[in-house]
Parts: structure tokens; sequence; C-alpha cells
């Protein structure tokens, strides 16, 4: 956030009004996670912990108003390979099947057409956003424990479907717009993405992971 600007010792009009610089460092450092995001996940392996430090990064961002410094990034990212491993492999595993089963639906190598088609994209928009709701969960436990924000976010899809839905609709455009851009925009998008799901865990005012 920037400081607040002062008027004169006798004029205090509260909180300075965010202005275009605001927007365009905000827009700025979006970007600039993104794209760390994409290159920590590039081994694969990797993708949970740079995925759970990224939401770390942006829940801190949203409630203290900065920025983690890159030591603590780095720390938490290392923190996270382990435990992440295991969920970044299950998750490539999943889009990896669901890729293939869209892909023979819409080609027609399999029967069902195209009410079967929509089925599936209806369960992988769902599907998307559980774990988007998980991904939102363990950035607000600090980056780690997949296993309690699995569990938080299946309670957030079971009391607040609406939440659920709109996680799943942000995950469908930006998988959408991931197709439509140009690739080297691809890990700018990234980051968007992850500020645009805690976004939708503001509003619908969630509670960190461990926390009713």
């Amino acid at each position: 956030m920037r400081p607040h600007r002062d008027d004169g010792p006798e004029r205090d009009d509260g909180p300075a009004r965010r202005d275009w610089r605001d927007v365009l460092t905000d827009a700025t450092d979006l970007a600039v996670l993104g794209i760390a995001l994409t290159l920590a996940a590039l081994p694969v392996v990797t993708a949970a912990a740079a995925v759970a430090t990224a939401s770390a990064a942006v829940h801190q961002r949203y409630t203290v108003g900065s920025w983690p410094p890159a030591r603590e990034n780095l720390t938490r990212y290392g923190r996270a390979l382990l435990p992440g491993a295991g969920v970044s492999v299950l998750a490539v595993a999943a889009l990896g099947l669901l890729a293939v089963d869209v892909a023979a639906l819409a080609g027609g190598r399999v029967p069902g057409g195209a009410p079967l088609l929509l089925a599936t994209v209806v369960v992988a928009a769902a599907l998307a956003g559980y774990a988007a709701l998980a991904v939102v969960q363990v950035g607000r436990g600090g980056g780690r424990g997949w296993r309690e924000a699995a569990r938080a976010a299946a309670e957030v899809c079971r009391a607040r479907p609406g939440t659920w839905a709109a996680a799943g609709g942000v995950s469908a455009v930006a998988a959408l717009l991931a197709v439509l851009v140009t690739p080297v925009v691809v890990p700018i998008l990234a980051g968007y993405l992850v500020a645009a799901l805690h976004a939708v865990a503001r509003r619908a005012g969630l509670a960190p992971v461990g926390q009713s």
C-alpha cells in the first residue's frame, strides 16, 4: 500500500486514495509473481510448493499491505517442496486425465457426444473450483498444510456452493484466457489468477485454515 499523503497539518481526509500509480504497481507485482511462480514450478514436482508460496505471498499482501521479502519466500518454498511433491504429481495426473478425456470427446473418438462433453467440462470446473479454494487456504496457512487446506476447501464447497462456483468460474476463465493469449503471457496470468482467487475468498469472508 502507498503511504498516507499528508495534505497539511490542519486536514485529515482519511486513508490515501489509490491512483493509477498504485494500480500499475500492483499489476507489475502480480506479473512478477506469476513469472516467479511459473519458473519455480517448471520441474513439475515443485509446482505445489510454488503455488503455495505464491498464495501465501498474495495473502500477506492483502492482509498486511506489503509483499513478503524474497528471503521469506525462498524459505517458504524450500519448506513446502517435500510436502508438496505428492500434491504436484496428483494434480498433474488429474489434469492429464481430464485433458485426454476432453480431447477424446471433442474429437469424436469416444461415444457420448456433446452432452457427455458438457458434463465432463462441468466436472472439470467443479474440481478446479475445489482445487482453487485449497490453494487459497494453503496460502492463508502460510504456504503449509495441504491436507488441512484440502479439508477446509471441502467444507467451503459444502457450506458455500456459491463461493465454490465462483472459484471454479474464475479458474475456467483463466484457463480459457491461457488458451487464447500468446504463450509468453501465460506466466503473468498465473499471478493474476492467484490474486483473483484470494479476492473471491475475501469477498466470501472465509476464515483461515484452522479457524471457524
